[in-house]
C-alpha cells in the first residue's frame, strides 16, 4: 500500500531529537552503586573511620585505597573492588561506620560482572541488585535516559557557565585539602579532643607524617610556653578562659579499643577466677640469656626474658592441655570444652592506641629465637598500627606482661572462651640464702595465674604453674623438652 504524500512529508520534517541515544537490547546496570562496608574479621559490627583517601568526583581504579578504618583491634585500609568515580561519602572522619551499610557511592562506568554486583550490596531473587540500582531492561533504560536528557537541558538553562580556569583552581584547592588530611590513630584523636587541640595544627613525626601522642603533648607544652611568654592583657584573659574550660566535665565516646575492652571485660565478669602465684628464680636463666646475647651480632638478635617465658608456658601446656582449652557456653545446659591442638598464645602489648593482644601462632613448634623474632615483628606492627585482623585471631592462651611498666603480683582477667591467663610482672634482684645457708644474689619473678574455676580446679592450675616455673629455673630442662 502506498504511503500518502502528506505522511511522507510529516516524517521528513520531523527533526532528529537533540538528545538522542541508540536503542540497546542488552541489559545494563544503573550507574551509581553503594559500596558496602564488609566484615573485616571476627564478626566486627562497626569501625571508626580514620581518614578518606578520596573525595567526591575522584576517579578510582581497582585496588586503589578508598579509606582507612579502625576496628576494635586493628587499622585496615579499604580498597576499591572496581573502576569508577566517587559520587558520595556516607561518613565523616571519626564517625562509626556500620558493617553491611553503604560506605561510599561509586559511579560505575560500563558493564560489570556478577561478582562485582555482589560486592556492591547483594542480589535479589531474580539475580538483580537490590534498591535503586536494580537491573533494568532496554525500554526502561531508554525512558530513564530521556528523563536524564530533559534534566540536562534544564540544568544547561538554569546554571551559568563557569570559566574553566576557575573550575581548575577549585579542583586544585580541594586536592590540596585532601593532601593536608592528618594521619592519626583514634587514641591520638581522642587525646586532641581532651586537650582542645586542632589535630591539623600538630606537626606529625610518625610514619607518613602520622601524629603521635608525643607530638600532641609537645604541641600543648609549646603552646602553653607561648602563652606564658605573652605579656599582653588579652593573652592573660585567653589563658584564664582556657584554664577554666579545661576544668569542665566532658562526655566522650569510647575509642574502638576501649569499646572492645568494655565488651570483653563485661563478659569476663561471669567467669569465676581462681588465682595462683608462684615465684621463679631466674638467676640461671639470666646467666644463659647474657651469654647468648654476648654472641649476638646485632641488637635484633638479643633475647629478653619474655620468649623464654612463652616457651616455658607452651611446654607446660603440653602436660596440662586443659588450660589450653576453649569453653563453649552458648548452650548453658550443655557446655562443651574444646582441647586445642596448637598453642596460639596472645601477648598483651601497650600501644598508643591502647591495649592490643596479637597472637603468636603454633608456639609449640617454635624455637626461642623464632618466638623472639615473631614477637619483635608483632610489636613493631602494633606500634605502627599495622596489625591485621588475622594477627588477633585464634588465641588459645594469653600472657599479660606488665614488667616493662612495673609491678610484681597482678590479677589477670580471663578473656573468653579461653580458660586461663598468665600475668608477668617485673623481675627484681633480692638477697637470699642458698642450700648452704650462704647469702647470695638472686633474681626473682612472680608469675600470676588465673584459671576459669568452672572447669579448672585449683590443683590442676597449680601443677601447670609449677611445671612452667621449673622450666624457667632450669633452662636445661626447657631445652631438653623442646622439639
Amino acid at each position: 500500500m502506498a504511503v500518502p504524500r502528506s505522511t511522507r512529508l510529516l516524517f521528513q520534517r520531523c527533526p532528529r531529537p537533540l538528545f538522542h541515544r541508540s536503542f540497546h537490547s542488552a541489559r545494563r546496570l544503573a550507574v551509581v552503586k553503594p559500596f558496602l562496608l564488609a566484615d573485616i574479621g571476627e564478626g566486627i559490627t562497626e569501625c571508626q573511620l580514620i581518614q578518606w583517601f578520596v573525595q567526591p568526583g575522584a576517579r578510582v581504579e581497582q585496588f586503589d585505597k578508598i579509606c582507612e578504618v579502625q576496628s576494635d583491634k586493628a587499622s585496615v585500609e579499604i580498597t576499591s573492588p572496581f573502576d569508577g568515580v566517587i559520587k558520595k561519602l556516607h561518613y565523616e572522619p571519626d564517625d562509626m561506620a556500620k558493617t553491611g551499610k553503604p560506605l561510599v557511592d561509586i559511579d560505575i562506568q560500563g558493564e560489570i560482572g556478577e561478582a562485582d554486583v555482589e560486592k556492591l550490596g547483594g542480589t535479589d531473587e531474580d539475580g538483580g541488585v537490590e534498591g535503586k540500582g536494580e537491573i533494568v531492561d532496554a525500554e526502561e533504560s531508554v525512558r530513564e535516559q530521556e528523563v536524564e536528557a530533559e534534566g540536562e537541558r534544564e540544568e544547561d538553562v538554569a546554571k551559568p557557565k563557569v570559566p574553566a580556569a576557575w573550575r581548575d583552581q577549585g579542583q586544585e584547592e580541594r586536592r590540596g585539602d585532601r593532601e593536608k588530611r592528618t594521619l592519626a590513630t583514634p587514641a591520638v584523636r581522642h587525646l586532641t579532643k581532651e586537650l582542645d587541640v586542632d589535630i591539623a595544627d600538630v606537626p606529625g613525626t610518625g610514619k607518613d607524617g602520622r601524629v603521635l601522642k608525643e607530638d600532641v603533648h609537645r604541641y600543648v607544652t609549646e603552646r602553653k610556653e607561648g602563652q606564658q611568654q605573652s605579656s599582653s592583657p588579652g593573652a592573660g584573659l585567653t589563658a584564664s578562659a582556657t584554664s577554666a574550660s579545661s576544668r569542665e566535665d566532658r562526655k566522650v565516646p569510647l575509642s574502638p579499643v576501649q569499646n572492645q575492652m568494655f565488651k570483653t571485660m563485661t563478659r569476663s565478669l561471669a567467669i569465676p577466677h581462681f588465682l595462683y602465684t608462684s615465684t621463679a628464680d631466674l638467676t640461671s636463666l639470666t646467666d644463659l640469656r647474657k651469654r647468648v646475647n654476648a654472641s649476638a651480632t646485632s641488637p635484633n638478635q638479643k633475647l629478653t626474658h619474655l620468649p623464654f617465658i612463652i616457651k616455658a608456658v607452651s611446654l607446660a601446656l603440653q602436660h596440662h592441655p586443659l588450660l589450653n582449652a576453649a569453653l563453649n557456653t552458648k548452650d548453658a545446659k550443655k557446655p562443651e570444652l574444646t582441647y586445642k591442638g596448637t598453642h596460639n598464645i596472645g601477648i598483651a602489648i601497650d600501644t598508643p592506641s591502647g591495649l592490643l593482644v596479637p597472637v603468636l601462632k603454633s608456639v609449640q613448634d617454635l624455637s626461642i629465637t623464632d618466638i623472639s623474632n615473631t614477637l619483635r615483628s608483632l610489636s613493631q606492627k602494633a606500634r605502627e598500627n599495622k596489625l591485621s585482623p588475622a594477627d588477633f585471631s585464634d588465641a588459645t592462651f594469653t600472657i599479660s606482661n606488665i614488667g616493662s611498666i612495673g609491678g610484681g603480683v597482678v590479677s589477670p582477667v580471663i578473656s573468653e572462651p579461653q580458660v586461663a591467663i598468665l600475668g608477668v610482672g617485673r623481675s627484681k634482684v633480692v638477697p637470699a640464702f642458698d642450700e648452704n645457708e650462704v647469702l647470695v644474689r638472686r633474681e626473682e619473678l612472680v608469675l600470676s595465674w588465673s584459671a576459669d574455676h568452672r572447669v579448672v580446679d585449683g590443683a590442676e592450675c597449680a601443677r601447670c604453674a609449677e611445671r612452667a616455673r621449673g622450666y624457667l629455673e632450669e633452662p636445661g630442662l626447657m631445652m631438653a623438652g623442646m622439639r
